[in-house]
């Protein structure tokens, strides 16, 4: 009989489809590594404990929008990039308000809280305030509030607004003509 050669056998390292079917768990284990990373550096903002509270201050929230409409308050908050500084112009119909001398303008980032800011300006003229930020404002969308004792301002930004005008909630919220921008 007549016996034909056998080839000889490749230790499975060397084989393709053991690299194949390894290939694909080891994609997943990568991913799934990449986003507990992710996990870990992002600070994500948790649901509030405490909804029946909240509930409670909404009615406090929308007083000082209606304070701030009774005085026809509005403000134009202009950004400087460069050195992280912020003005902001009061504008107001009732005289017979006396804006304090310190604001307290806070960003707050739509998705993200780990990147609000609060800062605190100062009047340099009575209807003139300037403050810097810490650090400058990441990417995104951004809520800008302005308060005082008993009233507030709001309006919503990007991060690479030049102005931006700020009015009770219960008013239009607008930004200025020229600093839209398409994406």
């Amino acid at each position: 009989m007549f016996n034909a050669p056998t080839a000889a056998k490749k230790p499975w390292y060397k084989e393709f489809y053991v690299w194949m079917i390894l290939f694909f768990p080891a994609v997943a284990i990568v991913a799934g590594l990449y986003t507990l990373g992710l996990a870990i550096r992002s600070n994500d903002g948790l649901v509030v404990d405490d909804y029946y509270k909240q509930g409670l201050e909404i009615n406090q929230v929308l007083e000082r929008d209606q304070i701030a409409k009774n005085y026809g308050l509005q403000c134009a908050l202009q950004f400087n990039r460069e050195n992280l500084m912020i003005q902001a112009v009061m504008m107001q119909e009732a005289k017979q308000y006396q804006v304090p001398n310190e604001l307290t303008l806070t960003f707050q980032h739509r998705t993200r809280s780990g990147f609000d800011q609060s800062i605190k300006l100062s009047s340099t003229d009575g209807k003139t305030f300037l403050g810097k930020l810490e650090k400058s404002l990441v990417s995104g969308w951004w809520v800008a509030q302005l308060e005082a004792d008993n009233w507030r301002l709001i309006g919503n930004m990007r991060h690479n607004m030049g102005e931006l005008w700020l009015s009770p909630k219960s008013l239009p919220i607008t930004a200025t003509p020229n600093t839209h921008n398409s994406d």
